[in-house]
């Protein structure tokens, strides 16, 4: 039985479920989630990339924020959480060596056995829940929290109704439902203005991420790096929502077409992590991708290696050249203003 038919059965015996409910399912479900099963995802043979997967300076720039957090720490851990296939970890542990001690955090079967050779087993884990301490350093997740499930609540009037996830004819739809109260007061305090009939999505999982990480953190930094903008930047964005789907590397079908196909994201709503970061005795920054690197070297990194394509260039060195012109170009998009250099990255401090 395929995901969409479970979820069709599920639905059909017990009544329409949340939209979160079933976007975890969708997207984690072992036996058919688009994370929680087969193969994956974040590779160039996958559906989508990161800035990891881009260029290893990603993870050997910020190997240097994690050093400056870290120094001066007895036995510091960092913890990667969404680590994928650990291609960001790898080259963080690196540049890091004995300086701190790895764990991954990974719901995807098929990225915690890649991550394998890369840590010892019981170093892996399926959730930030089972970390059986608390904990000096410094916890990173790229491209987490936009994959963490959302309630869906839609302006009427000056109310909030929900939309949960019924049956049609054998399809998923949306079907109306009373907003939860938890849900009203999220949409209230990080979801307007909003327009009549506007949409937007209840982050509460993504802020009850973050108060659950630095409850386990004792001292250091949670590092947050991902799509979003303010609720205020978001503003516009709130007649038809920002929830959407990806697969192969492009836009992919509505997200109630093809459970378990596709992944599932949202923009990220930075001004409720700060929030919730702070009620938590955090202090918070809130930077762009691009200035962050870039106040930690990145581009003098690029700087080396255009003179290294250039030496190479001189001395007819025609494998070298691409090599150097290569690593080159992969750093640069990881600056570029209008694609990963515009993503936001949240440093909270303990």
């Amino acid at each position: 039985m395929s995901l969409l038919e479970r979820l069709v059965h599920k639905i059909r015996s017990q009544g329409p479920i949340p939209f979160e409910e079933f976007q975890s399912i969708a997207l984690y479900d072992a036996e058919g989630g688009f994370f929680g099963a087969g193969k994956l995802r974040s590779v160039k043979e996958g559906d989508f990339l990161t800035s990891p997967e881009v260029s290893p300076l990603f993870g050997e720039t910020l190997a240097v924020l994690v050093d400056q957090v870290v120094a001066g720490m007895t036995a510091p851990v960092l913890v990667e959480a969404g680590a994928g296939s650990g291609s960001l970890l790898r080259p963080l542990l690196a540049a890091l060596g004995s300086a701190v001690d790895g764990w991954a955090v990974e719901a995807s079967a098929a990225a915690r056995a890649a991550l394998a050779d890369l840590l010892p087993r019981d170093r892996v884990l399926a959730s930030t829940e089972h970390l059986p301490f608390r904990f000096a350093g410094v916890v990173i997740a790229n491209e987490l929290l936009d994959n963490l499930p959302v309630a869906l609540a839609v302006r009427v009037g000056q109310k909030w109704e929900e939309r949960w996830v019924g049956t049609e004819d054998g399809r998923l739809v949306l079907v109306r439902h009373d907003v939860r109260p938890d849900v009203a007061a999220w949409a209230d305090r990080f979801g307007v203005p909003c327009p009549d009939g506007g949409r937007v999505e209840v982050q509460l999982a993504a802020s009850a991420w973050m108060g659950s990480v630095l409850a386990r953190l004792e001292r250091g930094a949670v590092v947050i790096i991902d799509y979003g903008e303010t609720a205020e930047g978001l503003e516009r964005r709130r007649v038809d929502g920002t929830l959407r789907t990806y697969r192969a590397h492009h836009l992919g079908p509505q997200p109630l077409l093809e459970p378990g196909e596709t992944d599932i994201t949202v923009d990220v709503n930075f001004t409720a992590l700060v929030a919730a970061a702070g009620e938590l005795g955090a202090t918070v920054e809130v930077r762009r991708q691009n200035d962050l690197l870039e106040s930690l070297g990145l581009r003098d990194r690029i700087s080396d290696l255009r003179e290294r394509e250039l030496a190479a260039a001189r001395s007819a060195d025609s494998m070298g050249q691409l090599m150097a012109r290569s690593s080159r170009t992969n750093a640069e998009t990881l600056l570029h203003p209008r694609g990963l250099g515009d993503f936001k990255v949240l440093i909270a401090r303990k």
